[in-house]
């Protein structure tokens, strides 16, 4: 079964490395995050952990980008497999982060 539209969303407290989506088994996904900072400038960090691996240097698509008060900024879109792991960052927790695409069987 196919799946467009919202895959997840999540608003995870300051400087707390959150798991966003994880691709259900026998999925695999086209995915672009969307960032939403509620209140005053703040940076964010995206991730993608292969199998759900423990994060490491490689696994971040974006670290310490900044994004200005009420402001709102997008990825690019990347391909993700069954037990992947999206994970998101915000430096103040101000942002929110939700997680669009076509979801399909493997």
């Amino acid at each position: 079964m196919r799946v467009y539209g919202m895959l997840a969303q999540g608003a995870p407290a300051a400087a707390t490395l959150t798991a966003l989506y994880t691709v259900p088994t026998a999925k695999h996904a086209t995915v672009r995050v969307l960032v939403c900072n509620r209140s005053t400038a703040d940076t964010f960090r995206i991730a993608v952990s292969p199998a759900g691996a423990a994060i490491a240097d490689a696994h971040y698509i974006a670290y310490g980008q900044p994004i200005e008060a009420n402001d709102a900024a997008s990825s690019v879109a990347f391909t993700v497999n069954a037990a992947d792991v999206v994970r998101v960052y915000s430096t103040n927790g101000t942002c929110s982060f939700a997680a669009t695409g076509i979801e399909d069987d493997n």
